[in-house]
């Protein structure tokens, strides 16, 4: 790594298998791929280690996070390659009726410096007729995470999250200069709002965004939108991906966060405000957090 701080950043996208074992061999050859390439941070996507809508199947594959071999591996890979591995997310057993939706960022030692609990659940009724109710399986998340890397602070959240805002500028308001969304985006709803909400989170907050992505059609008959990117402070897009399992990476300047707050320091203008609602009377204004 060099004095500046500068840092290669990689995405690895994938098409995660019904199966942990089949997904842990997809995942270790493209790390090793970006490690090979010269990355020094890995994100890979949403539910790195399997694709399972049904239930039953779901949870006859979840183990804990204790046992949890794919989870095992990658810690081991982390320090084999000597690199920051964060693991978008795995699908481990919570208690007997739920699972959760864990990210991973692991150090070059392999120990784990942060785990994260996707917060938002994607329970929707699409427009061509897909249905998702994540709850029905999953234990959502409590807590907004952010940790250090040698680069600077980095926030923690996972695919659906993207869509609410008000956590992403709590990180950044936090000290978060780089704000991970491993997603596994449907295709029509990431033809539709993907780029546009990455973007957004990057400009709204000043800080560079890494998304590892799912991307094609998968052995559920699921199909995911891909195109992994890395977008900077400024809402460039500096890295992506199409649809087919890939590496995706760029070199990172933090020095670039610091130079879009300055430009426009909108972190520092937010202000507590109210809405007023006409229909109830001023004695039902309704107080929204602005700011810290």
């Amino acid at each position: 790594m060099s004095a500046d701080l500068t840092f290669t950043a990689a995405m690895v996208q994938m098409r995660t298998a019904l199966l942990p074992e089949p997904s842990l061999a997809q995942g270790m050859k493209l790390i090793r791929q970006a490690a090979a390439e010269g990355a020094d941070y890995v994100l890979t996507p949403e539910v790195s280690n399997m694709m399972q809508l049904n239930r039953k199947a779901l949870f006859e594959h979840l183990s804990s996070e204790d046992e949890d071999l794919s989870l095992k591996a990658y810690r081991g890979l982390a320090k084999e390659l000597k690199i920051h591995l964060h693991i978008g997310s795995l699908a481990l057993r919570f208690s007997a009726e739920k699972a959760v939706n864990r990210s991973f960022l692991i150090a070059p030692d392999g120990m784990i410096l942060a785990s994260y609990d996707k917060i938002h659940m994607f329970d929707i009724d699409l427009p061509d007729g897909e249905s998702y109710r994540e709850s029905a399986n999953y234990q959502p998340g409590e807590t907004a995470v952010i940790s250090d890397l040698p680069w600077g602070r980095i926030g923690l959240t996972i695919c659906y999250d993207l869509r609410f805002p008000a956590l992403y500028r709590a990180l950044a308001e936090s000290g978060a200069a780089f704000l991970t969304v491993p997603s596994a985006f449907t295709r029509k709803t990431g033809e539709a709002h993907w780029h546009t909400l990455l973007r957004a989170r990057a400009i709204e907050t000043g800080c560079f965004v890494f998304a590892a992505a799912q991307g094609g059609m998968h052995e559920n008959k699921r199909e995911t939108y891909g195109h992994s990117l890395i977008v900077s402070p400024w809402g460039e897009i500096l890295a992506e991906g199409g649809t087919e399992p890939g590496v995706f990476l760029t070199k990172i300047d933090p020095a670039r966060v610091e130079a879009a707050r300055k430009s426009i320091p909108s972190l520092q203008h937010g202000r507590r405000f109210g809405v007023a609602d006409p229909r109830n009377g001023p004695e039902h204004l309704h107080l929204v957090r602005g700011s810290a």
